[in-house]
């Protein structure tokens, strides 16, 4: 990196000027509360990392903590240690010098038809031992793959923590994901078993699962067996897939004969301990490779610290366990913590967009980490969904998978959490592992919009095209030191783990492919995709900025922007906005966004086209795909589609577009 560089590869156009400063009550009692902890860590990065790991139960420690060529890092040299035992046992057994929770609840589960269970941290090990049994019983062994395609129920918890057990590696696929997108992720993997259910629901529907897998498994030679969680539900109706008795065999019916003890592996803190593939709509999946000793310091230090996790919390991320935020905060971090872990099957709105408030109310939660997508929604139905429910047991809430808008922010603070609840906006992905960006609640003062400062440990940088620091202004996000969590490779394809993550500036400097911009505090302010940036006559505009400004707009509920081929200004601005309930659109709506955009942010920022929709492409993570708004407003065919929610939903958008042009 060279120089100081204060300009403007990326444009810094949206002021923020609001601060909240933690609660007194709050900082008191947070694990985080000595704004030294930066600086000490800054000092000694691999102490700081080696004394998290020292909080871990190992089989044996490590004979070094970090070895480090770029782009490829090892952490925790020699040390042996297993991540169920970390996340299971050493809650059950008071000789481990912990507090034994054996009585406390681990897993609160409701599904979408209202069936509930609870698991103690007694019960979850008595079902892991059993299915790790279950697992070797079926010739799965130490460092085998096994897929995973399961609705959001405790078994999908259950069947990670034994393949973790055990030693071998789950790749876990979301359970949304047709039988094309899960076998194609089984023959990378080259996985030996699968593990699915009849079916799962959603907006009361049967998501029918085990159908699905049958066409996967028509072509996945790998595969040599099949164990099927029964659903079941308020409705059990006759089967809709295969049966073969060679190959297929019912979880519960493996269970009842199980033995109840399985010997945990002492796994190398470098084996691997899960393969998860991002969802990425171009090319070959990417098998993201996380592994065992470095991953779980990450993820369980990153818990307790951004979510001041105590004892006594019942706490809840929305996230799938499809996806790396449901690996690492449902099941490894707040596990490795201790945590009493909520999780709920089914949509936000089933039967009623009052479900996840009451929810809230009926289990008492008090931590609650949700999407910016989800946040929009909400406001998108109104308050009144809201005002039915007494949300007082929550004392913080959490926001995570893309840049917030500083408005959906303070809707959430304001609404949700009632004026009393810190907010951790955080910054990360599936190749981090944890988190990397984000406010401590205990120190930090926030800012609406903004995820605010590297966790401790962390070093990130703003940066531009040929690697120069800018101090303040608009770059890329860059992570310059290796982290615990980090991924090590993509699976079977580290060229392309070089090519995709460490080229862009040099090998020992991580791309993560995002745009940023740093305030005169040193606060982050993330902007979306660098390929989301529109360049505008000479000017570089992040997409998240002109969203912001039209969700600031009262009528707005979403907006999602893209740059469009111009023959004089290179690119311009078209906007699709989504509006909240019982308001409609109209030419003069169109002038008054205009408008607003241009108070807010300036006349540069002025879209030239605003297009409106009742709903825009998502993934079924929740992420706007810009992509394919691209493609709409240039007119083009369209990429693929296969992972989006509702496909449905470009078509539509598409003719309207073409409507509005024509």
């Amino acid at each position: 990196m060279t120089g100081n560089n204060r300009g403007t590869s990326l444009e810094v156009l949206l002021q923020e000027d609001r601060r909240f400063p933690p609660p007194d009550a709050f900082r008191r009692s947070a694990w985080a509360k000595d704004e030294n902890i930066y600086e000490r860590a800054a000092r000694d990065p691999k102490g700081f990392w080696e004394n998290w790991a020292k909080e871990l139960d190992w089989f044996q420690p490590w004979k070094k903590v970090l070895d480090w060529k770029p782009p490829h890092a090892k952490w925790f040299i020699d040390g042996k240690i297993n991540a169920c035992v970390n996340c299971v046992d050493r809650h059950v057994f008071s000789n481990t010098g912990h507090r034994a929770r054996r009585n406390k609840a681990a897993i609160i589960w409701e599904g979408e038809p209202g069936d509930t269970r609870t698991l103690t941290y007694w019960d979850l090990y008595r079902e892991v031992n059993r299915f790790a049994n279950v697992l070797k019983k079926l010739g799965v062994k130490k460092d085998d793959r096994v897929a995973i395609y399961l609705p959001m129920v405790p078994e999908l918890m259950i069947a990670c923590l034994s393949c973790a057990r055990i030693g071998a590696i789950h790749s876990v696929v979301f359970g949304g994901f047709s039988a094309e997108a899960l076998r194609d992720r089984i023959n990378d993997a080259q996985a030996k078993l699968l593990i699915t259910a009849d079916f799962g629901w959603r907006r009361g529907q049967q998501i029918q699962l085990k159908k699905a897998a049958d066409e996967a498994l028509e072509n996945t030679p790998s595969i040599e067996n099949a164990v099927v969680v029964k659903r079941g539900g308020f409705q059990d109706t006759a089967p809709q897939f295969q049966w073969k008795a060679e190959r297929d065999h019912w979880w519960h019916e493996l269970m009842e004969q199980a033995g109840a003890y399985a010997e945990p592996e002492q796994n190398d803190a470098e084996d691997m301990l899960f393969i998860l593939y991002t969802s990425g709509t171009t090319g070959k999946p990417k098998g993201i490779v996380h592994t065992t000793g470095g991953y779980l310091t990450g993820v369980y230090a990153t818990t307790k610290w951004v979510f001041d996790l105590k004892d006594e919390d019942v706490y809840w991320c929305t996230a799938d366990i499809g996806w790396i935020t449901g690996h690492s905060y449902v099941i490894y971090g707040p596990l490795a913590n201790g945590a009493a872990v909520f999780i709920y099957e089914g949509a936000p709105d089933w039967p009623a967009k009052d479900r996840l408030w009451r929810l809230i109310e009926k289990y008492g939660i008090t931590i609650f980490y949700t999407a910016p997508t989800a946040i929009r929604a909400f406001m998108k139905w109104g308050r009144e969904w809201i005002e039915k429910s007494n949300l007082s047991s929550l004392r913080l809430l959490g926001s995570v998978g893309e840049p917030i808008n500083p408005e959906a922010w303070m809707w959430y603070q304001e609404n949700i959490g009632k004026g009393k609840c810190p907010v951790v906006d955080t910054w990360w992905q599936t190749e981090t592992g944890s988190i990397m960006i984000t406010p401590l609640p205990g120190i930090t003062v926030t800012k609406p919009g903004s995820a605010t400062r590297a966790f401790p440990g962390i070093e990130a940088e703003v940066l531009d095209e040929k690697g120069g620091r800018i101090e303040a202004g608009g770059g890329c996000v860059a992570i310059t030191k290796p982290w615990p969590s980090m991924l090590r490779t993509i699976y079977k394809d580290d060229e392309r783990y070089v090519k995709t993550y460490w080229s862009k500036w040099n090998k020992s400097i991580y791309f993560p492919g995002d745009g940023v911009k740093r305030d005169e505090e040193g606060y982050f302010w993330f902007t979306g995709r660098v390929d989301d940036v529109i360049k505008l006559s000479g000017h570089r505009i992040g997409a998240a900025e002109v969203e912001s400004a039209l969700v600031d707009y009262p009528a707005v509920a979403e907006a999602a922007v893209v740059g469009k081929t111009h023959e004089i200004k290179g690119q311009a601005i078209v906007a699709f906005v989504t509006l909240k309930e019982g308001k409609k659109g109209s030419p003069e709506l169109v002038n008054e966004l205009k408008a607003h955009v241009v108070k807010k942010i300036g006349a540069i920022a002025r879209p030239e086209e605003i297009l409106f929709s009742a709903d825009l492409p998502k993934t079924r993570s929740g992420k706007i795909m810009r992509r394919l708004l691209r493609d709409i407003a240039e007119g083009k065919a369209l990429g693929d589609t296969t992972t989006l929610a509702d496909p449905a939903v470009v078509e539509h958008l598409k003719a309207q577009y073409e409507e509005v042009e024509g």
